[in-house]
């Protein structure tokens, strides 16, 4: 398994947040990542692997899943594996019985000089940092919402509240914000969309990694993810003077072109093996991702 600095950007930047209050393994074979405050979170509970899954190797793939990630943490009842590989590949059939399913996530990335300034938003909207010590039940509720029932809603919430706890720490470590849209309602000001962004604070060229870029269902269509976003790019090169500002999405997904429009620019791709726990099955609503695989949700 190749050594950290030598992932690609797409996963290098993943592992900001278990380097900080996870767990990285380094096996032959494999890196071994687990987050055991949120052993729910499959993308912060599984192994990567450097190269693409060939045929034959799923029953020993899984049985180093259950060992490295389901023993020590019972609660971690999904199945999840990173490939760090540079082309597209085909996943084999004992992969495909054992109820795996491959996902490829787009890496995008931006460079102050990049960036291009959108539509100013419209009057009674503003975008700032959130205050987490206060308003951290602002932000899971709004995800809650956003996840619009792909997955399993008590569990779902749990989740969110862990990460945003995890966020919370990382910003009083002085490693990132987290941001929102607030809309003036009769009611006061109304959190509508948010997302974050943080740093490892060690690189010589700091690299900032976006987090669950979310607009409120009802508030749509409005042009608030793209102000949310170069608003944050905005304070990324001048408050926080990092160099570069990535981004992982769904190919497929309408978001990419919003980013694309900002002046963020496609890379490589990261491939992800997952297979749902059984509480989460899937349905007629299939999960949205973007910004980190499952329970990423993002929307325009």
């Amino acid at each position: 398994m190749k050594s950290l600095d030598k992932l690609s950007l797409g996963w290098r930047t993943d592992l900001i947040f278990p380097r900080f209050d996870g767990e990285l393994l380094q096996r032959s074979d494999c890196l071994v990542v687990r987050t055991p405050h949120n052993p729910t979170f499959w993308w912060g509970n599984f192994l990567l692997f450097d190269h693409a899954p060939r045929a034959g190797d799923a029953a020993r793939w899984l049985a180093a899943f259950d060992a490295e990630i389901v023993r020590p943490q019972p609660q971690s009842r999904h199945l999840a594996f990173g490939i760090d590989a540079s082309d597209a590949f085909e996943l084999p059939r004992d992969f495909v019985d054992a109820g795996l399913t491959l996902c490829a996530s787009t890496v995008l990335t931006m460079r102050r000089e990049q960036l291009r300034a959108p539509r100013a938003l419209a009057p009674g909207f503003s975008v700032r940092p959130l205050r987490l010590a206060d308003e951290s039940a602002l932000a899971v509720d709004l995800e809650v919402a956003c996840d619009e029932g792909a997955h399993e809603p008590q569990s779902y919430r749990v989740f969110r509240e862990r990460q945003i706890a995890r966020y919370r720490a990382m910003h009083e470590a002085g490693l990132g914000e987290w941001f929102g849209v607030f809309a003036a309602t009769p009611q006061g000001q109304l959190l509508v969309a948010d997302c974050g962004l943080f740093h490892d604070g060690h690189s010589t060229a700091p690299l900032g990694r976006f987090q669950l870029v979310a607009t409120h269902p009802a508030w749509r269509r409005r042009g608030l993810c793209t102000a949310l976003v170069h608003a944050v790019c905005r304070h990324a090169f001048e408050r926080m003077h990092l160099d570069s500002a990535v981004i992982v999405a769904d190919p497929d997904d309408v978001a990419i072109g919003i980013y694309e429009s900002l002046g963020f620019q496609r890379g490589a791709s990261t491939w992800h093996l997952e297979r749902r726990p059984p509480e989460d099955a899937p349905g007629e609503t299939p999960a949205r991702r973007a910004s980190a695989r499952p329970h990423h949700a993002a929307a325009p």
